[in-house]
């Protein structure tokens, strides 16, 4: 059995950020909170705020599927993915 090298970005932390970033961040932190598959664009604003979008659009509960759904769903793709975190 082989293991892969785990990936490794570097990413500016809340409370390392500064000007838009800190913006940015405090907006996520009202909404859901800064997780780290946000974080891995902290060095890239433009992806940032497109990440964020898109999160912010899959994980929005609506009448048809609640928020507690949608972590199920997401729980289980990163099971499946055998993701980390």
């Amino acid at each position: 059995m082989t293991t892969q090298p785990a990936a490794w970005i570097r990413i500016i932390h809340e409370d390392e950020a500064e000007g838009d970033l800190k913006a940015r961040y405090d907006e996520m932190k009202e909404w859901y909170g800064v997780d780290n598959i946000l974080k891995i664009h902290s060095l890239s604003p433009k992806t940032l705020d497109a990440h964020y979008l898109l999160y912010k659009t899959v994980m929005t509960p609506t009448k048809e599927v609640r928020k507690y759904c949608r972590e199920m769903v997401a729980v289980i793709v990163s099971a499946i993915n055998k993701c980390k975190y």
